[in-house]
């Protein structure tokens, strides 16, 4: 049995044998003759680029005349249309500003209330310090003016200027800040 297994061992072999060797150099040079003809055979035509055009710059000669875009031109017609308007709700520019005009709202928060000689006041935190505010006060950096004060919130009207230049009036408020000592 030792024999026959090796007499098909060497059967398998030489079987494989004769395969590879029909696998041989021939069908390598069928295929390079062909490849050869085919370089021959074959003509090549690539089209030549154009030439680059040559760039001739602009030349802006307005380098003298005023921007239409600046936002200065935007900002002087505004205010020049401003002035001729004659609007009741302009703030008087002149006037001395009070203490907290020189600070905007969300720098202020209500911490309370008091009543002196029958006035309501609100009291108002900036920064450390605690200020008293009585309608009719100037306060906020938008010419805001106190016109009531609650237990519970100070009204302000202020006035700014909208996107065309005209000056409008906004409401807003001031709401009392409850301490976190009373929410224990």
């Amino acid at each position: 049995m030792n024999r026959q297994i090796k007499r098909q061992i060497k059967c398998l072999m030489a079987a494989a044998a004769l395969l590879l060797a029909g696998c041989g150099a021939s069908d390598v040079r069928e295929v390079q003759t062909w490849m050869d003809q085919v370089k021959k055979d074959t003509k090549v035509s690539v089209k030549p680029i154009a030439e680059p055009k040559t760039f001739i710059p602009f030349a802006y000669m307005a380098r003298e005349s005023l921007d239409p875009f600046t936002p200065n031109k935007l900002l002087a017609e505004l205010a020049r249309a401003a002035e001729n308007s004659g609007d009741r709700l302009k703030p008087d520019m002149g006037r001395r500003k009070e203490f907290l005009e020189n600070y905007p709202l969300d720098t202020l928060s209500m911490v309370g209330t008091m009543e002196k000689g029958g006035v309501s006041y609100a009291l108002l935190q900036l920064e450390r310090q605690v200020h008293q505010v009585r309608t009719g006060q100037r306060i906020g950096q938008n010419f805001g003016t106190v016109v009531a004060v609650s237990d519970t919130a100070v009204s302000i009207k202020e006035v700014v200027q909208d996107a065309g230049g005209e000056w409008v009036e906004r409401l807003t408020k001031l709401e009392l800040q409850e301490s976190k000592e009373s929410k224990k």
